[in-house]
């Protein structure tokens, strides 16, 4: 049985590991991982490979980064051209990137089997390029694996329920065995001590010049009156911070994207994580960290209703509201809130109902034909 994931960003990767893991316990299945080059800086992609534990990838595509309509098209064309080369049984896609959307237009419309890891996820803004990607994949994907409650709904309610398994969420099994290696490993990662928060920002909305450059002064200003943040900066950020000449205080300390354990044991540590990211709102509440969402709208909305979440856009009042509202109970996340979480995400099995899963669905298949 060949089965082939396609990769390309970032969260895909760890996406990937425990599904990788999971494929490996299966003597019948050949795993393929096709990486399409989305992200191409080290600090973006292969050092991920290395910490995780994942195979390098049998294919690497190196289309890079350009416009999405041309990124999208180069990708198709290839990955086109590899499906029908070696015909696999089904193609594993991830999230929401122009990979994901690229390898399940790609497979669908040659007639190969797409199942979606992380499926019917619905921020409801379409200005999102992402909102796009998930919509589109979801309704050309063959299964579709819902990693919370909240994702059926949503599938029930574009007519998809018939196609959706409820497995729990992929990214808690990466968190839980990526803590333990980091854990193992603490001592030869860096480490920031005492009172800090994490700020992440990249998606276009916010590194446009007009929102990017007030929201960093009022990031910096609530760096310097309440605790200073630790921000690794993203390639497309660092890019308008040296062509804006934008000087930020000390209280903001920029560095480098950071790896992926070490980025867990930071967000574990912060007593705060301000990000713009998707999947790093999960990662602190898994960790449990409070998170404030440099956003409008979030397609984790059990994160709100649990309250370790705050949605507060690029508004400066907001952010201090929110910061002011979370010293008050001691940015703690309680013990029920927790459990809670485990409910809703599952507690690290997701991985292993996904793959047994897909080898069942082709072998239906293969025996319906």
């Amino acid at each position: 049985m060949h089965i082939v994931s396609v990769v390309g960003a970032r969260p895909q990767f760890v996406k990937l590991a425990p599904i990788s893991r999971a494929f490996k316990e299966h003597d019948s299945v050949r795993h393929t991982i096709i990486h399409t080059g989305q992200h191409y800086d080290d600090n973006m992609s292969s050092v991920f490979f290395d910490e995780l534990e994942i195979p390098r990838p049998d294919v690497n595509l190196d289309i890079g980064s350009t416009s999405h309509a041309v990124q999208t098209g180069r990708m198709m064309e290839q990955l086109e051209s590899w499906f029908q080369l070696h015909s696999p049984d089904v193609v594993v896609v991830y999230g929401d990137t122009n990979s994901t959307l690229a390898a399940c237009l790609a497979a669908a419309k040659i007639h190969i089997p797409v199942v979606h890891i992380e499926a019917g996820l619905r921020s409801f803004n379409r200005s999102m390029p992402e909102e796009i990607n998930r919509v589109a994949t979801d309704h050309c994907s063959d299964r579709l694996y819902a990693p919370t409650p909240a994702g059926m709904v949503n599938l029930k309610a574009e007519n998809l329920a018939s196609r959706a398994v409820f497995c729990g969420d992929v990214m808690r099994d990466a968190v839980e065995h990526s803590v333990r290696l980091a854990e193992s490993s603490e001592g030869k990662l860096p480490q920031y001590e005492g009172d800090f928060g994490l700020l992440t920002l990249h998606r276009p909305s916010n590194t446009e010049v007009n929102v990017l450059v007030p929201l960093l002064k009022a990031l910096d200003e609530l760096a310097q009156s309440t605790m200073p943040l630790v921000f690794p900066v993203h390639p497309r950020t660092r890019n308008i911070l040296k062509a804006e000449k934008l000087l930020l205080s000390d209280a903001i300390k920029l560095v480098e994207p950071l790896p992926y354990l070490e980025m867990l044991m930071t967000v574990k540590k912060a007593r705060v994580v301000l990000t713009d990211s998707g999947g790093l709102q999960k990662e602190a509440a898994f960790l449990g960290t409070q998170c404030i969402t440099l956003r409008e709208e979030t397609e984790w909305t059990e994160t709100i209703d649990l309250g370790v979440n705050r949605l507060v856009g690029a508004d400066s009042a907001k952010i201090v509201a929110a910061m002011r509202a979370l010293s008050a109970t001691e940015f703690s996340v309680q013990p029920e809130t927790m459990t809670e979480i485990n409910k809703i995400f599952g507690q690290g099995d997701a991985a292993v109902k996904i793959t047994d899963d897909v080898i069942v669905f082709v072998e239906q298949r293969r025996e319906n034909k």
